[in-house]
Protein backbone atom coordinates (compact mmCIF):
# COMPACT_ATOMS: atom_id res chain seq x y z
CA UNK A 1 0.00 0.00 0.00
CA UNK A 2 3.06 2.29 0.27
CA UNK A 3 2.15 5.84 1.27
CA UNK A 4 -1.37 4.85 2.28
CA UNK A 5 -0.08 2.22 4.68
CA UNK A 6 2.12 4.87 6.25
CA UNK A 7 -0.91 7.15 6.57
CA UNK A 8 -3.02 4.45 8.18
CA UNK A 9 -0.17 3.55 10.52
CA UNK A 10 0.18 7.05 11.93
CA UNK A 11 0.93 7.10 15.67
CA UNK A 12 -2.11 8.05 17.77
CA UNK A 13 -0.69 11.48 18.58
CA UNK A 14 -0.17 12.32 14.90
CA UNK A 15 -3.60 10.96 14.04
CA UNK A 16 -5.02 13.36 16.63
CA UNK A 17 -3.24 16.20 14.86
CA UNK A 18 -4.75 15.20 11.50
CA UNK A 19 -8.22 14.95 13.05
CA UNK A 20 -7.72 18.33 14.73
CA UNK A 21 -7.25 20.06 11.38
CA UNK A 22 -10.22 22.41 10.83
CA UNK A 23 -10.36 21.69 7.09
CA UNK A 24 -11.84 18.49 5.62
CA UNK A 25 -9.14 16.09 4.34
CA UNK A 26 -9.86 13.28 1.86
CA UNK A 27 -7.34 10.73 0.52
CA UNK A 28 -7.98 8.96 -2.80
CA UNK A 29 -6.35 5.83 -4.18
CA UNK A 30 -5.25 5.25 -7.76
CA UNK A 31 -8.86 4.45 -8.75
CA UNK A 32 -10.16 7.68 -7.21
CA UNK A 33 -11.80 5.85 -4.34
CA UNK A 34 -11.93 7.44 -0.88
CA UNK A 35 -9.58 5.52 1.40
CA UNK A 36 -9.14 7.92 4.33
CA UNK A 37 -10.83 11.00 5.79
CA UNK A 38 -10.38 13.12 8.90
CA UNK A 39 -12.99 14.19 11.43
CA UNK A 40 -13.60 17.52 9.68
CA UNK A 41 -14.45 15.64 6.46
CA UNK A 42 -16.99 13.52 8.35
CA UNK A 43 -18.61 16.68 9.69
CA UNK A 44 -18.52 18.38 6.30
CA UNK A 45 -20.17 15.52 4.40
CA UNK A 46 -22.41 14.57 7.34
CA UNK A 47 -21.32 10.95 7.01
CA UNK A 48 -19.02 8.60 8.91
CA UNK A 49 -15.65 7.49 7.60
CA UNK A 50 -17.14 4.03 7.11
CA UNK A 51 -19.71 5.46 4.65
CA UNK A 52 -17.29 7.81 2.93
CA UNK A 53 -14.66 5.14 2.31
CA UNK A 54 -17.21 3.18 0.30
CA UNK A 55 -17.54 6.01 -2.19
CA UNK A 56 -15.58 7.21 -5.18
CA UNK A 57 -14.69 10.81 -5.96
CA UNK A 58 -17.39 10.92 -8.65
CA UNK A 59 -19.97 10.36 -5.91
CA UNK A 60 -18.74 13.33 -3.89
CA UNK A 61 -18.59 15.92 -6.66
CA UNK A 62 -21.05 16.78 -9.44
CA UNK A 63 -20.61 15.45 -12.96
CA UNK A 64 -17.80 17.21 -14.88
CA UNK A 65 -16.57 18.96 -11.73
CA UNK A 66 -13.11 20.58 -12.06
CA UNK A 67 -12.13 18.49 -9.02
CA UNK A 68 -11.94 15.42 -11.27
CA UNK A 69 -9.55 17.18 -13.63
CA UNK A 70 -7.50 18.48 -10.69
CA UNK A 71 -6.89 14.98 -9.40
CA UNK A 72 -5.87 13.84 -12.90
CA UNK A 73 -3.52 16.80 -13.24
CA UNK A 74 -1.91 16.02 -9.89
CA UNK A 75 -1.33 12.41 -10.95
CA UNK A 76 0.19 13.51 -14.26
CA UNK A 77 2.47 16.22 -12.85
CA UNK A 78 2.96 15.01 -9.25
CA UNK A 79 2.45 18.63 -8.27
CA UNK A 80 0.02 20.71 -6.22
CA UNK A 81 -3.13 22.12 -7.89
CA UNK A 82 -5.47 24.74 -6.39
CA UNK A 83 -9.05 25.18 -7.57
CA UNK A 84 -11.50 27.84 -6.46
CA UNK A 85 -15.32 27.74 -6.35
CA UNK A 86 -15.63 23.94 -6.55
CA UNK A 87 -19.01 22.30 -5.87
CA UNK A 88 -18.75 19.18 -3.67
CA UNK A 89 -21.27 16.96 -1.94
CA UNK A 90 -24.45 15.25 -3.07
CA UNK A 91 -28.04 15.55 -1.79
CA UNK A 92 -27.54 12.19 -0.06
CA UNK A 93 -24.57 13.59 1.83
CA UNK A 94 -26.01 16.95 2.76
CA UNK A 95 -26.22 18.92 -0.50
CA UNK A 96 -23.69 20.76 -2.60
CA UNK A 97 -21.34 23.35 -1.10
CA UNK A 98 -18.94 25.73 -2.79
CA UNK A 99 -15.38 25.40 -1.51
CA UNK A 100 -11.78 25.90 -2.50
CA UNK A 101 -9.82 22.75 -3.24
CA UNK A 102 -6.13 22.04 -2.70
CA UNK A 103 -5.01 18.79 -4.28
CA UNK A 104 -1.56 17.27 -3.72
CA UNK A 105 0.15 13.88 -4.20
CA UNK A 106 1.13 11.66 -1.29
CA UNK A 107 4.54 10.24 -2.02
CA UNK A 108 6.40 10.42 -5.31
CA UNK A 109 4.51 7.90 -7.44
CA UNK A 110 1.24 9.85 -7.66
CA UNK A 111 -0.86 6.82 -6.70
CA UNK A 112 -2.47 8.43 -3.69
CA UNK A 113 -3.83 11.96 -3.74
CA UNK A 114 -4.88 14.17 -0.84
CA UNK A 115 -7.65 16.75 -1.22
CA UNK A 116 -8.14 19.53 1.32
CA UNK A 117 -11.41 21.47 1.23
CA UNK A 118 -11.26 25.08 2.37
CA UNK A 119 -14.63 26.28 3.58
CA UNK A 120 -13.44 29.86 4.15
CA UNK A 121 -12.93 30.03 0.48
CA UNK A 122 -10.82 32.22 -1.73
CA UNK A 123 -13.78 31.88 -4.09
CA UNK A 124 -15.65 34.26 -1.81
CA UNK A 125 -12.80 36.75 -2.11
CA UNK A 126 -12.89 36.44 -5.88
CA UNK A 127 -16.66 37.03 -5.82
CA UNK A 128 -15.91 40.20 -3.86
CA UNK A 129 -13.35 41.06 -6.49
CA UNK A 130 -16.04 40.83 -9.19
CA UNK A 131 -18.20 43.11 -7.05
CA UNK A 132 -15.30 45.54 -6.79
CA UNK A 133 -15.02 45.48 -10.56
CA UNK A 134 -18.72 46.24 -10.86
CA UNK A 135 -18.32 49.08 -8.40
CA UNK A 136 -15.43 50.44 -10.46
CA UNK A 137 -17.62 50.34 -13.57
CA UNK A 138 -20.34 52.24 -11.71
CA UNK A 139 -17.79 54.88 -10.76
CA UNK A 140 -16.72 55.01 -14.43
CA UNK A 141 -20.19 56.06 -15.51
CA UNK A 142 -20.56 58.44 -12.60
CA UNK A 143 -17.17 60.03 -13.34
CA UNK A 144 -18.10 60.68 -16.96
CA UNK A 145 -21.35 62.32 -15.84
CA UNK A 146 -19.58 64.40 -13.19
CA UNK A 147 -16.98 65.63 -15.66
CA UNK A 148 -19.68 66.94 -17.98
CA UNK A 149 -22.31 68.13 -15.53
CA UNK A 150 -20.18 69.56 -12.73
CA UNK A 151 -16.90 70.89 -14.12
CA UNK A 152 -18.54 73.44 -16.41
CA UNK A 153 -20.76 74.97 -13.66
CA UNK A 154 -17.75 75.01 -11.33
CA UNK A 155 -15.84 77.12 -13.86
CA UNK A 156 -18.80 79.53 -13.98
CA UNK A 157 -18.98 79.80 -10.19
CA UNK A 158 -15.25 80.47 -9.91
CA UNK A 159 -15.33 83.03 -12.71
CA UNK A 160 -18.28 84.88 -11.17
CA UNK A 161 -16.52 84.99 -7.78
CA UNK A 162 -13.39 86.42 -9.35
CA UNK A 163 -15.43 89.13 -11.11
CA UNK A 164 -17.05 90.10 -7.81
CA UNK A 165 -13.80 90.24 -5.86
CA UNK A 166 -12.59 93.78 -6.95
CA UNK A 167 -15.89 95.40 -5.90
CA UNK A 168 -15.93 93.90 -2.41
CA UNK A 169 -14.41 95.11 0.81
CA UNK A 170 -11.50 93.39 2.50
CA UNK A 171 -13.79 91.46 4.87
CA UNK A 172 -15.81 89.95 2.01
CA UNK A 173 -12.85 89.15 -0.20
CA UNK A 174 -11.96 86.28 2.15
CA UNK A 175 -15.32 84.71 1.32
CA UNK A 176 -14.55 85.01 -2.40
CA UNK A 177 -11.22 83.26 -1.90
CA UNK A 178 -13.04 80.55 0.06
CA UNK A 179 -15.43 80.03 -2.89
CA UNK A 180 -12.49 79.80 -5.33
CA UNK A 181 -10.55 77.39 -3.10
CA UNK A 182 -13.53 75.10 -2.60
CA UNK A 183 -14.38 75.02 -6.33
CA UNK A 184 -10.74 74.15 -7.04
CA UNK A 185 -10.92 71.33 -4.48
CA UNK A 186 -14.09 69.90 -6.02
CA UNK A 187 -12.60 70.15 -9.50
CA UNK A 188 -9.51 68.28 -8.32
CA UNK A 189 -11.69 65.50 -6.91
CA UNK A 190 -13.61 65.26 -10.19
CA UNK A 191 -10.32 65.10 -12.09
CA UNK A 192 -9.26 62.15 -9.93
CA UNK A 193 -12.55 60.35 -10.54
CA UNK A 194 -12.32 61.03 -14.26
CA UNK A 195 -9.61 58.39 -14.47
CA UNK A 196 -12.32 55.77 -13.88
CA UNK A 197 -14.21 56.79 -17.01
CA UNK A 198 -11.32 55.82 -19.28
CA UNK A 199 -12.51 52.53 -20.80
CA UNK A 200 -10.22 52.53 -23.82
CA UNK A 201 -8.56 49.15 -24.55
CA UNK A 202 -5.11 48.77 -23.08
CA UNK A 203 -2.11 49.01 -25.35
CA UNK A 204 -0.63 45.70 -24.29
CA UNK A 205 2.85 44.33 -24.69
CA UNK A 206 5.04 41.86 -22.77
CA UNK A 207 6.10 43.57 -19.54
CA UNK A 208 8.90 42.49 -17.20
CA UNK A 209 7.14 42.80 -13.85
CA UNK A 210 10.47 43.00 -12.03
CA UNK A 211 11.39 46.11 -14.03
CA UNK A 212 8.01 47.56 -12.99
CA UNK A 213 8.69 46.81 -9.33
CA UNK A 214 12.21 48.22 -9.58
CA UNK A 215 10.77 51.48 -10.91
CA UNK A 216 8.30 51.56 -8.03
CA UNK A 217 11.17 50.98 -5.59
CA UNK A 218 13.16 53.86 -7.10
CA UNK A 219 10.16 56.19 -6.84
CA UNK A 220 9.63 55.18 -3.21
CA UNK A 221 13.30 55.82 -2.36
CA UNK A 222 13.20 59.19 -4.14
CA UNK A 223 10.19 60.19 -2.04
CA UNK A 224 11.98 59.29 1.21
CA UNK A 225 11.61 56.07 3.21
CA UNK A 226 12.20 57.53 6.70
CA UNK A 227 13.00 54.32 8.56
CA UNK A 228 11.18 51.95 6.18
CA UNK A 229 13.30 49.25 4.54
CA UNK A 230 12.47 47.67 1.18
CA UNK A 231 13.19 44.02 0.46
CA UNK A 232 12.57 41.81 -2.59
CA UNK A 233 11.99 38.07 -3.07
CA UNK A 234 11.60 37.42 -6.80
CA UNK A 235 11.09 34.30 -8.88
CA UNK A 236 13.65 34.73 -11.71
CA UNK A 237 11.74 32.33 -13.99
CA UNK A 238 8.57 34.45 -13.99
CA UNK A 239 7.20 34.94 -17.55
CA UNK A 240 6.18 38.32 -18.92
CA UNK A 241 2.91 40.05 -18.04
CA UNK A 242 0.66 41.05 -20.94
CA UNK A 243 -0.25 44.64 -20.16
CA UNK A 244 0.67 48.29 -19.74
CA UNK A 245 3.93 49.03 -17.93
CA UNK A 246 2.81 52.52 -16.84
CA UNK A 247 -0.50 51.30 -15.44
CA UNK A 248 1.15 48.43 -13.59
CA UNK A 249 3.59 50.92 -12.08
CA UNK A 250 0.56 52.92 -10.89
CA UNK A 251 -0.97 49.80 -9.31
CA UNK A 252 2.09 48.81 -7.28
CA UNK A 253 3.06 52.40 -6.49
CA UNK A 254 -0.42 52.96 -4.99
CA UNK A 255 -0.11 49.75 -2.95
CA UNK A 256 3.43 50.59 -1.81
CA UNK A 257 2.50 54.16 -0.81
CA UNK A 258 -0.49 52.91 1.19
CA UNK A 259 1.78 50.43 2.97
CA UNK A 260 4.40 53.11 3.66
CA UNK A 261 1.82 55.49 5.15
CA UNK A 262 0.34 52.74 7.33
CA UNK A 263 3.75 51.83 8.77
CA UNK A 264 4.72 55.46 9.34
CA UNK A 265 1.50 56.19 11.25
CA UNK A 266 1.78 53.12 13.47
CA UNK A 267 5.44 52.47 14.28
CA UNK A 268 7.36 55.01 12.23
CA UNK A 269 9.41 52.14 10.82
CA UNK A 270 8.88 48.77 9.19
CA UNK A 271 9.57 46.61 6.16
CA UNK A 272 8.05 46.74 2.70
CA UNK A 273 8.44 43.42 0.87
CA UNK A 274 7.83 42.77 -2.84
CA UNK A 275 7.47 39.12 -3.87
CA UNK A 276 6.76 37.40 -7.17
CA UNK A 277 5.94 33.76 -7.83
CA UNK A 278 4.58 31.45 -10.50
CA UNK A 279 1.43 29.60 -9.37
CA UNK A 280 0.39 27.31 -12.25
CA UNK A 281 -2.44 25.72 -10.26
CA UNK A 282 -4.41 28.96 -9.70
CA UNK A 283 -7.58 29.16 -11.77
CA UNK A 284 -10.65 31.39 -11.43
CA UNK A 285 -14.26 30.67 -12.35
CA UNK A 286 -15.82 33.30 -14.59
CA UNK A 287 -19.28 34.38 -13.47
CA UNK A 288 -21.98 33.19 -15.89
CA UNK A 289 -19.58 30.92 -17.77
CA UNK A 290 -18.06 27.46 -17.44
CA UNK A 291 -14.68 28.89 -18.45
CA UNK A 292 -11.87 28.89 -15.87
CA UNK A 293 -9.14 31.46 -16.35
CA UNK A 294 -5.56 30.66 -15.41
CA UNK A 295 -3.90 33.39 -13.32
CA UNK A 296 -0.45 31.99 -12.56
CA UNK A 297 1.52 35.22 -12.13
CA UNK A 298 1.51 36.33 -8.50
CA UNK A 299 2.86 39.69 -7.32
CA UNK A 300 2.53 40.63 -3.64
CA UNK A 301 3.17 43.75 -1.61
CA UNK A 302 3.65 42.95 2.08
CA UNK A 303 4.00 45.41 4.94
CA UNK A 304 4.46 45.27 8.70
CA UNK A 305 1.88 47.95 9.49
CA UNK A 306 -1.14 47.73 11.79
CA UNK A 307 -3.31 45.98 9.18
CA UNK A 308 -6.71 46.82 7.73
CA UNK A 309 -9.61 46.95 10.23
CA UNK A 310 -11.78 43.83 10.00
CA UNK A 311 -14.91 45.84 9.21
CA UNK A 312 -13.20 47.48 6.19
CA UNK A 313 -11.50 44.37 4.79
CA UNK A 314 -14.47 43.13 2.68
CA UNK A 315 -14.96 46.62 1.19
CA UNK A 316 -11.38 47.84 0.86
CA UNK A 317 -11.48 48.06 -2.98
CA UNK A 318 -14.80 49.86 -3.12
CA UNK A 319 -14.83 53.57 -4.02
CA UNK A 320 -14.85 56.08 -1.13
CA UNK A 321 -13.79 53.42 1.42
CA UNK A 322 -10.62 54.38 3.29
CA UNK A 323 -9.03 53.68 6.65
CA UNK A 324 -7.21 57.04 6.48
CA UNK A 325 -8.93 60.01 8.09
CA UNK A 326 -8.02 62.28 5.19
CA UNK A 327 -8.31 59.61 2.47
CA UNK A 328 -10.82 59.87 -0.37
CA UNK A 329 -10.99 56.11 -0.94
CA UNK A 330 -10.20 56.19 -4.67
CA UNK A 331 -6.65 54.78 -4.74
CA UNK A 332 -7.52 51.12 -4.15
CA UNK A 333 -10.64 51.37 -6.32
CA UNK A 334 -8.34 52.51 -9.13
CA UNK A 335 -6.01 49.59 -8.38
CA UNK A 336 -8.97 47.19 -8.73
CA UNK A 337 -9.97 48.78 -12.04
CA UNK A 338 -6.49 48.58 -13.57
CA UNK A 339 -6.00 44.98 -12.43
CA UNK A 340 -9.44 44.11 -13.83
CA UNK A 341 -8.49 45.76 -17.15
CA UNK A 342 -5.46 43.44 -17.22
CA UNK A 343 -7.71 40.39 -16.73
CA UNK A 344 -6.48 39.76 -13.19
CA UNK A 345 -7.68 39.97 -9.61
CA UNK A 346 -6.40 41.66 -6.47
CA UNK A 347 -7.05 40.73 -2.85
CA UNK A 348 -6.14 42.07 0.55
CA UNK A 349 -5.48 39.80 3.51
CA UNK A 350 -3.80 40.11 6.91
CA UNK A 351 -0.34 38.61 7.38
CA UNK A 352 0.14 35.84 9.91
CA UNK A 353 1.86 37.90 12.60
CA UNK A 354 1.49 41.57 11.72
CA UNK A 355 0.78 43.64 8.66
CA UNK A 356 -1.09 43.32 5.39
CA UNK A 357 -0.54 41.57 2.07
CA UNK A 358 -1.95 42.82 -1.22
CA UNK A 359 -1.87 39.94 -3.70
CA UNK A 360 -2.26 40.53 -7.44
CA UNK A 361 -2.85 37.57 -9.78
CA UNK A 362 -2.35 38.15 -13.50
CA UNK A 363 -2.66 36.04 -16.66
CA UNK A 364 0.25 34.97 -18.84
CA UNK A 365 1.36 36.80 -21.94
CA UNK A 366 -0.08 34.73 -24.83
CA UNK A 367 1.93 32.16 -26.84
CA UNK A 368 5.56 32.89 -27.64
CA UNK A 369 5.89 35.69 -25.12
CA UNK A 370 5.86 33.22 -22.22
CA UNK A 371 9.63 33.30 -21.91
CA UNK A 372 11.31 33.60 -18.50
CA UNK A 373 12.24 37.10 -17.45
CA UNK A 374 15.87 38.13 -17.24
CA UNK A 375 16.41 39.85 -13.92
CA UNK A 376 19.72 41.24 -15.16
CA UNK A 377 17.70 43.82 -17.16
CA UNK A 378 16.78 45.55 -13.92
Amino acid sequence: MGALAELAALPPDLRLVVDALPNPLVVLDDRDRVVAVNTAAEDFFQASSTVLTRLGLAELVPFSSPALQSVKQVRDSVGVVNEYAIAVGTPRLGGERIVDLQTAPIGDDGRFVMMMLLRRSMAHKFDLQLSHQGAARSVSGMAAMLAHEIKNPLAGIRGAAQLLEPSLGDADRGLVRLICDETDRIRQLVDQMEVFSDERPLERRPVNIHVVLDRVKQLMIAGGLDGITIREEYDPSLPAVHGSSDQLVQVFLNLAKNALEAMRLSEGSGELLFTTAFRPGVRLSVSGSSERISLPLEVCVHDTGPGVPDELLPHIFEPFVSSKRSGRGLGLALVAKIVRDHGGVVECKPRQHRGTTFRVLLPLTPTADNAPLNLETR
